[in-house]
């Protein structure tokens, strides 16, 4: 009788449905010394359970490691991704150039005759060559940005004049649009490089 009148106690104790009613189970406990006692133990431990916080791990410092790390991987595969991009765009710019000029150069003669077509073709397929190195090796972009920029501005101001004058419709100068945006994306490229450390005395001298 005690063992079960124990169980019951317990299962009280713990908020559950006790196997047996609770006036049986009260009826026995008042009569019966050991189970008192018993009780009396549950009760003390179930109270010293209850009070004393059940001990948790601080992950406050993991999870904020974790973030940081995860912070610095996407903010280093933001530039690689965004630089991919560009030289995908100056290659694809300087095959568009390439074909185009080759076209020339092999076709019919244009409107400023055929040697000055020819030269003009000549001097587009070299352009093109330097933008496919510069997509190839991005860390050469800076060596033709220069030219590219130069020859960008010249065109943009030339085109305005004669269109300005009459000498040109706009039309006719919207190919002139592909030096300008082939400058812009070589300078994205190229800014998004490597700096190249420039040569100390004694690194030149040891040149030799």
């Amino acid at each position: 009788m005690c063992e079960h009148v124990r169980v019951a106690l317990s299962a009280r104790l713990d908020g559950e449905a006790p196997p047996a009613t609770a006036a049986e189970i009260d009826a026995h406990t008042a009569t019966c010394p050991g189970c008192q006692a018993w009780l009396a133990g549950a009760e003390r431990l179930d109270l010293l359970v209850r009070a004393t916080p059940a001990p948790t791990q601080d992950l406050t410092a993991r999870v904020l490691t974790a973030v940081a790390t995860d912070q610095r991987r996407r903010s280093a595969a933001e530039p690689v991704a965004r630089r991919q991009v560009l030289r995908v765009a100056v290659g694809v710019l300087a095959v568009a150039q390439l074909v185009s000029a080759v076209q020339a150069l092999l076709g019919v003669e244009g409107a400023l005759g055929a040697h000055a077509t020819r030269e003009m073709a000549c001097f587009d397929i070299a352009l093109a060559v330097g933008f496919a190195l510069a997509a190839l090796r991005p860390e050469r972009a800076r060596a033709l940005l220069p030219v590219a920029l130069v020859l960008a501005l010249c065109l943009a101001a030339t085109s305005a004049v004669d269109v300005a004058n009459g000498r040109t419709a706009v039309v006719h100068e919207i190919g002139h649009l592909a030096a300008v945006v082939q400058a812009a994306a070589l300078w994205a490229l190229g800014r998004g490089g490597p700096r190249t450390t420039p040569l100390t005395p004694a690194t030149a001298a040891g040149r030799g």
